[in-house]
């Protein structure tokens, strides 16, 4: 399976999800005019990757910024993260946020309550 690579943008993360080794990272700040748009590649890709292999997941959200939008996308996220954690596949979340922006790590608090996923805050 072949990596997925989507430069930042003004308005969209950087998103390298490397399919040899499992780890996924989402960067930047996310505000795309069509988010579902934007985050479908992202779904397929990372629904397929479940799909069609075994390794354990490590995703590391570093957003500066998302929007109410965004925001539903990443509950997709999570949620496609959840199944496979469910299913057996050992899942590990990274919830970084600059160590003094409260508002980024309260936002990653709360979609922490709606999963059974542990969050790993890292402050930097």
């Amino acid at each position: 399976m072949e990596n997925l690579t989507i430069d930042k943008a003004k308005a969209t993360p950087r998103i390298f999800f490397d399919a040899t080794n499992g780890v996924l990272d989402i960067e930047g700040d996310s505000y795309p005019e069509n988010s579902m748009q934007f985050y479908q590649p992202v779904f397929q890709w990372l629904n397929s990757f479940i799909a069609q292999s075994t390794t354990p997941i490590t995703f590391n959200f570093r957003l500066d910024y998302f929007n109410t939008s965004s925001s539903k996308c990443i509950l997709n996220i999570l949620e496609i993260l959840e199944r496979s954690s469910v299913s057996g596949r050992p899942v590990t979340l990274n919830w970084h946020f600059h160590e003094d922006d409260d508002d980024m790590k309260e936002h990653g608090e709360e979609f922490a309550e709606d999963f059974s996923i542990a969050f790993n805050f890292i402050p930097f």
